[in-house]
């Protein structure tokens, strides 16, 4: 930069005493707490205690949880799935479906999924009017070898850990990975070692493949799917991929206003919302994308939540709460409204 004589000032200047400090405090706090009990507001999680936890709900709410292994990561990682019902034995209802860590490195994903979770099974009776006629499936840690790769290794990983053509580029980015139209260079690369490269077929990742297979599982009933990302405090709607906008969009668009709305009166805090590829940048086979032009989803969306820590990715086990707290105001407002507007 000074080359250049381009004005800058320097931040930090090596990141690494800073991740080993909270990676030393997340383990610290970790201590205290006697697993498969999760603490979500006390400490991030990996993907195996992950599972542990969700193993456990089942026994604990024998009529309203259920676990299902949908398939493997590339290095053999189980992949799983929880449902939650009210109970009462009523089959086929409607299906709000949530995902997480699709990105490695947005480790308040995979927390706030948690929260939701427990919102739903510990406070039922606060939120059973989210499951009267809803069912809710929650895939907390789609991206389970990049997570892991994040706890043990490099911080801020993004992609999948499957190796590609170039032997120096490891991972593919889930999110550019699925097949409605997949393979546009606006919105994603082909080269391996970027970080939005989206392999070199759609699916060839086996996580995607599972992600992809939930969704069409559900696609005869799914009203709302919601991709929880950090960073960014956005509600994205489909098209990621051109700036045309899909059927249905103001419907759509009143949920993601219903959720932001929630958010401003409650905390102040601000979200945007509206299309990917005008609030954000274009994306090419994503998710949402995904969820909409195929597997019949009523809404989809992404929601970004708020950055904290250095670089936004990395918020210190004290940001937690306020982070899922304030987007959990969100969500349930939206839920609320889909509820409404798609009444079972």
């Amino acid at each position: 930069l000074e080359g250049y004589r381009v004005e800058h000032r320097l931040l930090i200047k090596d990141l690494a005493p800073l991740v080993q400090a909270q990676r030393a405090e997340n383990l610290k706090r970790k201590q205290r707490i006697q697993l498969p009990h999760l603490e979500v507001l006390e400490a991030f999680y990996t993907h195996s205690e992950i599972n542990y936890y969700l193993d456990t709900l089942p026994a604990r709410f024998p009529k309203r949880a259920q676990v299902k292994q949908f398939g493997w990561s590339y290095e053999r990682r189980p992949l799983k799935v929880l449902t939650i019902t009210n109970g009462d034995g009523r089959r086929n209802k409607p299906v709000i479906l949530v995902d997480g860590t699709v990105h490695a490195r947005e480790w308040i994903s995979p927390s706030m999924a948690l929260y939701i979770i427990q919102q739903l099974l510990d406070n039922y009776v606060e939120n059973q009017d989210l499951l009267e006629d809803f069912d809710w499936v929650i895939v907390p840690v789609v991206n389970a070898d990049g997570y892991e790769y994040t706890h043990t290794d490099s911080r801020y990983w993004r992609k999948t850990r499957r190796p590609t053509s170039n032997p120096d580029c490891v991972g593919t980015d889930l999110n550019r990975n699925f097949g409605y139209e997949w393979g546009h260079d606006e919105g994603s690369s082909p080269d391996p070692c970027e970080d939005i490269y989206r392999g070199e077929q759609p699916f060839d990742q086996p996580e995607s493949q599972v992600l992809r297979d939930i969704l069409l599982h559900y696609s005869d009933r799914l009203t709302w799917y919601l991709s929880l990302h950090s960073y960014g405090n956005y509600f994205l709607l489909p098209w990621g991929y051109t700036n045309d906008f899909p059927d249905h969009y103001q419907d759509m668009m009143s949920v993601a206003e219903a959720g932001a709305m929630a958010i401003i009166h409650s905390t102040n805090g601000i979200y945007s919302w509206g299309s990917t590829y005008y609030v954000l940048y274009p994306t090419s086979g994503d998710t949402a994308d995904f969820a909409l032009g195929v597997a019949n989803a009523t809404v989809a969306m992404t929601m970004e939540l708020p950055a904290a820590g250095f670089l936004g990715f990395d918020p210190w086990v004290s940001h937690i709460e306020g982070l899922v707290t304030e987007s959990w105001v969100g969500v349930r407002a939206m839920a609320v409204e889909v509820i409404r507007r798609y009444p079972a």
